[in-house]
């Protein structure tokens, strides 16, 4: 149901083809990047938060973590992930195909500028065994009304 979710709303945005079916699971960034044959931080890896009551996905590079000064500077609230259990229902998605494709209504999503290191990333595509393949642009171009923020720490 999920990649059905994610297949409709890619294909009303322009970009059903560049989803990629892999062999093995693409649930965690270390095996999405075997899958996919890429870097790990090519890998755009959907983190998904409560603020408040409200749902909010942050896509980052796949090697980084949250800084949470970062993240309560930018947010105003401390960052806290959603209960696995609640994922699904919550945001539309499961884990290990969290996306930003075919959300549920009133779910925010934003890019982190740590992205931006690679031409070109791989989200999910609503299981976890999916991905797109889409550069910076057409992810953006993927993600109406999305925002831009620097949440994210690279590992020392």
């Amino acid at each position: 149901m999920s990649l059905e979710r994610a297949k409709e709303y890619l294909k009303s945005v322009g970009f059903e083809d560049r989803i990629i079916i892999p062999d093995h699971s693409s649930a965690t960034v270390a095996e999405a990047a075997e899958a996919l044959g890429c870097e790990p931080g090519m890998i755009a890896k959907t983190l998904s938060f409560m603020q408040g009551d409200k749902p909010v996905l942050i896509l980052a590079e796949g090697m980084t973590r949250i800084d949470n000064a970062k993240y309560k500077r930018r947010f105003c609230c401390k960052a806290r992930m959603i209960p696995f259990e609640l994922v699904e229902k919550l945001i539309g998605h499961s884990v290990g195909g969290v996306c930003p494709f075919g959300v549920n209504d009133g779910v925010s999503v934003y890019l982190d500028e740590s992205l931006k290191l690679h031409e070109t990333v791989y989200p999910a595509a609503g299981t976890d065994h999916s991905a797109v393949k889409l550069s910076i642009a057409e992810l953006e171009a993927a993600c109406p009304n999305v925002e831009w923020v620097d949440v994210c720490k690279l590992p020392e």
